[in-house]
């Protein structure tokens, strides 16, 4: 392992398409844009569909990234070895779980914006606070579980890691972008709730959230 073995892969070329990719992501969830779509689109077909072609655009343009992963030369920096992998895949199973159910926790079909699209009155309702169950050990348990998936890979190439490490930034970044969006939401609640609960990792809390 070296730093021409990693120049010889595609690590940097898949951190440039990450960064473009979180860029425009960053550019359609950012609220000027949102604005300027109500204001051409209505209210209406706004709070129907913008959720629903936000979370499909977000899988769309990340399939681009999987191809690079194929395409692009590559290199093993360490394999997990036997019986550390099965512990490992099996942590990662749970992570995929946890996931699943921190979003259904929230309402699956509202995260993704299938049920303002079937149900447009479901848009207009006011979004509950969840605190319960892995939301009462870390605030961003979808974010959490994805770094326990993503760092716990039993094989681990330059490409893997670019894809990692930019998966890692950008959840941190968007972490911090939900906490202001939520603390707008539900105000004082969800500051007395974040001063009980960690951001990412439990057992960890920051004096100042």
């Amino acid at each position: 392992m070296s730093a021409d073995s990693m120049m010889q892969t595609g690590f940097w070329w898949i951190l440039l398409a990450l960064l473009l990719y979180g860029v425009i992501h960053s550019v359609l969830a950012a609220h000027r844009t949102k604005d300027w779509v109500k204001a051409w689109w209505g209210d209406r077909h706004y709070n129907r569909y913008y959720r629903l072609f936000f979370s499909l655009q977000a899988v769309v343009l990340f399939i681009p990234m999987l191809l690079l992963m194929g395409v692009l030369a590559d290199e093993t920096i360490y394999r997990i070895p036997t019986p550390w992998v099965y512990l490992t895949i099996a942590l990662q199973i749970l992570a995929v779980f946890g996931v699943l159910h921190s979003i259904m926790l929230t309402g699956m079909l509202r995260f993704t914006g299938i049920q303002q699209a079937m149900d447009p009155e479901q848009a207009q309702k006011p979004i509950k606070l969840v605190v319960r169950s892995l939301y009462r050990w870390v605030r961003h348990p979808i974010y959490s579980c994805m770094f326990v998936f993503i760092w716990l890979v039993p094989v681990m190439t330059w490409n893997v890691l670019a894809l990692n490490i930019g998966i890692s930034v950008y959840n941190i970044f968007g972490a911090l972008l939900e906490e202001r969006k939520l603390r707008s939401e539900f105000g004082k609640s969800y500051d007395e709730y974040s001063q009980m609960t960690p951001f990412l990792v439990p057992g960890i809390k920051f004096r100042k959230q």
